[in-house]
C-alpha cells in the first residue's frame, strides 16, 4: 500500500509490514524515514542488518538467500536493498516480484527488508515489479519540499527543537530569509536550523539572530526557473539566475528553459483565444505539477503581443550566447546587453513583470548600465514604466556580483 511520509510515525506504532519502498530525490527526507524504520526494527527484535547495494553485476541470488534464511537461535534480520539507478533490469524485476511474493505471504517473519530508490517516473510506477512491491508492503513516497511550503517546514523544523520565531510579520520575514538562503538544499537547511540550536537556547529567535547565523546555501534548478516567471517573483527570479551564473550553469541551457517556457504560454494562448478548454491545452502542452496552478493567472497579464517580442529577443540571444554576431547598427535601441546573463533576465522578465506594450524590461533604455552598478550587475526591472513593486524586490534581493563564474555572497 502507499502511505504517505506523515503518516509513517503512526503507521510504525501500530505494527510493521514486512516490506518496506522508500523512494524519492529528498535525499534528507528519505534517510529519515529509512532511520525511522530502522529504529522500529532495532526495537522489534531486528537486531541483524545486512546491506545490499546493486551494481553491475550484482548477484540477486544472494539477496533472496538472505531473504529466506531462517534460524533457530540467531537474530531477527533486517535486509536492506539499495538501488540507486531504479533500474534493477530483467533478472532484478524478476527477484523482485519472488521478494514480494514472499512477504506477502508471510513466509518468514524473522526477516524485514528495506528497499530504497530514487524518484521514479510514471512508467517505472506501474511496472510489474514495483506494483508487486508496493502490493505486498509498504511504498513511501519522499516528495521535494516545494518552494512555497519551504517556510513552513523550517518553522516546523525549529518548533521540534524547541525554537520559533516572532509572531507576525518579522517572524514570515525570518523563514522567508531562511528559505531563500537554502533554497534546492534541503540537507543543508537542516543543517543550518541545527546550526541556529547550537548558537540560541530554546525561545523566540529576533531576525537579527538568524540573518547573523544562516549561511547562503541555496541550490538552484534550471528547470525551476518557469515557477518564479510564472509567479511573477522577481526576487526570485534574480537569485536563481545569479546562483546558476555563480554555480557555472551554461547559459545555453537556461535560454532553451525559458524559451520553452514562452514558447508553451505563446501556444495555451493562442489556443484559448481560439476557444478551445484551457484544461485541453494543458495537457496538450504538457503542463502539470506546479505549473498548471500557475498558467492561468500568468496568462491573464500576458498578451500575445508581449510573448512574440519575447521569442524575437530569444532569436538574438541565442546568437549572443553562441558567440555568433548578428547585431545591427540599426537596432542600437534594442541592442542587447554585453553579458549574456543580463539578457537572460530581460527574457525572463518578460514573463514575470511584462511591460506596457509588451516591451522587455531593459528595451526602453537607451545604453545598457555599467556592470556592477545598483545592486547587481543584472539590469533590473527600473526607470519609465517600471513596475515600482517588482523593481523594489530584485533590487532587494539580488547580491552583488564581482564577475561571470563567482559564486553571489
Amino acid at each position: 500500500m502507499q502511505l504517505r511520509l506523515d503518516a509513517l510515525e503512526p503507521h510504525l506504532a501500530k505494527a510493521m509490514a514486512g516490506l518496506y519502498v522508500v523512494y524519492g530525490d529528498e535525499h534528507l527526507l528519505a534517510q529519515e524515514a529509512c532511520d525511522r524504520i530502522r529504529a522500529s526494527a532495532r526495537a522489534a527484535g531486528f537486531t541483524d542488518r545486512s546491506v545490499f547495494t546493486v551494481e553491475r553485476g550484482f548477484d540477486w541470488s544472494a539477496l533472496l538467500g538472505a531473504s529466506q534464511s531462517m534460524s533457530l537461535f540467531g537474530d531477527r534480520q533486517l535486509v536492506e536493498l539499495r538501488i540507486p539507478t531504479g533500474k534493477p533490469g530483467k533478472e532484478g524485476a524478476d527477484a523482485l516480484k519472488t521478494l514480494a511474493a514472499s512477504a506477502k505471504a508471510g513466509a518468514n517473519p524473522d526477516v524485514l527488508t528495506l528497499i530504497t530508490l530514487p524518484r521514479l517516473d510514471a512508467a517505472t510506477q506501474k511496472s510489474a515489479w514495483f506494483t508487486a512491491l508496493a502490493d505486498s508492503g509498504v511504498a513511501i513516497k519522499i516528495d521535494p519540499v516545494e518552494r512555497a511550503a519551504l517556510p513552513n517546514w523550517i518553522g516546523q523544523r525549529l518548533a521540534q527543537q524547541g525554537q520559533r520565531v516572532a509572531p507576525g510579520e518579522d517572524g514570515r520575514r525570518a523563514l522567508q530569509f531562511v528559505a531563500e538562503r537554502v533554497e534546492g538544499n534541503l540537507l543543508a537547511a537542516h543543517q543550518e536550523i541545527q546550526k541556529l540550536g547550537l548558537l540560541y537556547p530554546e525561545g523566540v529567535l529576533s531576525f537579527e539572530q538568524i540573518h547573523d547565523a544562516v549561511l547562503n546555501v541555496a541550490r538552484y534548478d534550471v528547470f525551476k526557473l518557469n515557477e518564479a516567471m510564472l509567479t511573477g517573483d522577481v526576487g526570485r527570479l534574480a537569485r536563481m539566475l545569479d546562483g546558476l551564473q555563480g554555480e557555472g550553469e551554461a547559459s545555453v541551457l537556461v535560454l532553451w528553459a525559458v524559451v520553452e517556457e514562452v514558447r508553451t504560454l505563446l501556444r495555451i494562448k493562442r489556443g484559448v483565444a481560439a476557444g478551445r478548454p484551457l484544461a485541453m491545452l494543458l495537457r496538450e502542452n504538457r503542463v502539470w505539477g506546479p505549473r498548471e496552478r500557475l498558467i492561468g493567472p500568468a496568462l491573464s497579464r500576458l498578451t500575445e503581443t508581449t510573448l512574440e517580442r519575447g521569442l524575437a529577443l530569444a532569436a538574438r540571444l541565442d546568437r549572443q550566447v553562441k558567440g555568433l554576431s548578428g547585431q545591427s547598427r540599426s537596432d542600437w535601441r534594442d541592442a542587447l546587453p554585453p553579458d549574456a546573463w543580463d539578457g537572460l533576465f530581460e527574457l525572463a522578465m518578460t514573463v514575470a513583470a511584462p511591460r506596457d506594450g509588451g516591451v522587455p524590461a531593459r528595451s526602453a533604455r537607451s545604453t545598457p548600465p555599467a556592470r556592477g552598478a545598483g545592486a547587481s550587475g543584472r539590469a533590473q526591472p527600473g526607470g519609465s514604466g517600471a513596475n515600482p513593486a517588482a523593481a523594489a524586490a530584485a533590487a532587494a534581493a539580488r547580491p552583488r556580483t564581482a564577475g561571470p563564474g563567482r559564486r553571489p555572497g
